[in-house]
């Protein structure tokens, strides 16, 4: 089942992505796609309806965060071998995550702010996914099983905020628009194997990034298991798990950031693509998170 928020940000309606990929309304079956209809036991009803009698949407639409109201995002950084390299970075031996800030979140191809001040600004396509059922010290064998969907997910960062002001990594992953994720929230169960999903990202039309999720040093269940021992995670919340290589601060001989009127094109095998514009900052961006 592929879930979706559709219409004007702070006005999200719930749909759902039929066999032939059109639009359906899923207004007459639940009011949003928020964290509690996320809970494997609420998604299970949600899998039973007859999407073949629920309306077309018909022509173009934006698309919001899949899931409304997300508790909070963890990350994983430096989860991919090649990509710790490119950062002269050593291969971490036990996972590292941080947080995004959730007014982080924005629609998969709404506007990226540039924020002011910044120098030094990234992308990063990465596989995130949402629990669907609380995680407090689950067992790797056991983890997947807490998964209500996988996303697609841009994890936006800005390199000298990051790593040149201090050393709390969250200031140059959180700031606005950050995160923009979806377009969908896609059920374990269309997606197959999760470690062997392609992904790509193109910089004004130049690939930059192309990986696959079989390279992932932790993999999926592993980096649920181990974030559920220091933080429990719960419905609705949002974990992504690493990039590949090819962000802009490893090109060489010179890195490559992002500009005002860039634009970025992303995607994973089964979870849709993104396309974003880089704007100017301004204090009225983003009065709605959606």
């Amino acid at each position: 089942m592929k879930l979706v928020r559709f219409g004007p940000k702070g006005q999200e309606k719930p749909g759902v992505i039929d066999a032939d990929g059109k639009l359906r309304d899923l207004s007459s079956v639940v009011a949003d796609i928020t964290p509690e209809e996320v809970r494997l036991s609420k998604l299970a009803g949600l899998k039973a309806t007859d999407v073949s009698a629920l309306p077309v949407v018909e022509g173009d639409v934006r698309y919001g965060v899949p899931v409304n109201k997300i508790g909070k995002i963890i990350a994983v950084g430096l989860n991919y071998a090649d990509h710790a390299a490119e950062s002269n970075l050593p291969v971490p031996s036990e996972p590292i995550f941080f947080t995004k800030a959730v007014t982080s979140l924005t629609g998969p191809n709404d506007d990226v702010m540039k924020p002011r001040d910044a120098t030094k600004m990234d992308w990063e396509v990465e596989l995130g996914l949402i629990i669907g059922k609380t995680c407090r010290y689950v067992e790797e064998a056991d983890a997947l099983s807490h998964v209500a969907g996988y996303v697609l997910v841009n994890d936006i960062s800005e390199r000298a905020f990051q790593k040149e002001r201090g050393t709390q990594w969250v200031k140059g992953k959180g700031c606005d628009t950050f995160c923009p994720t979806g377009p969908w929230l896609v059920t374990p169960e269309e997606i197959g194997d999760v470690h062997n999903l392609d992904m790509f990202l193109n910089v004004n039309g130049q690939r930059m990034q192309t990986g696959n999720t079989k390279t992932l040093i932790f993999n999926v269940a592993h980096c649920i298991s181990y974030i559920s021992r220091f933080i429990t995670l719960q419905p609705g919340d949002l974990v992504i798990t690493g990039t590949p290589p090819g962000v802009g601060e490893g090109k060489k001989p010179n890195a490559i950031y992002l500009n005002a009127g860039d634009t970025m094109h992303l995607g994973i095998t089964g979870l849709g693509e993104q396309r974003q514009t880089v704007v100017p900052f301004s204090l009225e961006h983003q009065e709605i998170i959606g």
